[in-house]
């Protein structure tokens, strides 16, 4: 018998102050089965990080031809394209291929380095694509924010990024490996 995704939901207030974008989203979130918490709410920062009102989750790990989270506009062209993890260079470019524009949020810790180095020189020729990276500690203190019902926040203020639940507050600090060169609408 095939494990189901566990469902988690979040209450999440977007406070983007950098942006302008001022909002509450009700969010529910299947984890697949291989997937940690840690990556989940990787997912879920990239999200409040990226909030839109047509930003949506994708398949993710249970589907190959979709992001972890991605926003189209109203004719279905993909505007937003967002991977978490260490993603292959391959599908990266595929994805590059299909969006305007794509980020990946990259954490993993030694992984990360090593994953860095054997893409790094590929990546380089997409215009379209942002890689930013999390500290262990980031991604491990958001891991601890896991919840089945999670009430969350996060605060956007001259490029400082906090994100909170009722209980713990993270400040996530995030490196810029490499950042898209052409501006999108």
């Amino acid at each position: 018998m095939a494990l189901k995704a566990t469902i988690f939901r979040a209450e999440l207030d977007v406070a983007d102050i950098d942006r302008g974008y001022f909002q509450h989203h009700t969010l529910t979130i299947a984890r697949h089965p291989s997937e940690t918490n840690e990556r989940m709410m990787v997912r879920v920062l990239a999200f409040a990080l990226n909030a839109h009102e047509h930003l949506a989750f994708g398949g993710g790990l249970s589907s190959d031809d979709e992001p972890d989270l991605w926003q189209k506009d109203l004719t279905g062209a993909i505007d937003l394209w967002i991977e978490v993890g260490l993603p292959d260079e391959k599908s990266v470019r595929r994805a590059c291929g299909r969006a305007k524009r794509v980020v990946v949020y990259a954490y993993g810790a030694r992984s990360l380095t090593l994953w860095w180095d054997a893409v790094r020189t590929q990546f380089a020729r997409s215009a379209n694509l942002s890689v930013f990276a999390l500290t262990p500690a980031v991604s491990a203190a958001l891991e601890n924010l896991a919840d089945r019902n999670m009430r969350l926040q996060c605060t956007i203020q001259d490029g400082e990024i906090w994100f909170a639940s009722d209980q713990t507050t993270v400040q996530v600090e995030l490196f810029a490996l490499t950042q898209a060169s052409m501006v999108t609408s």
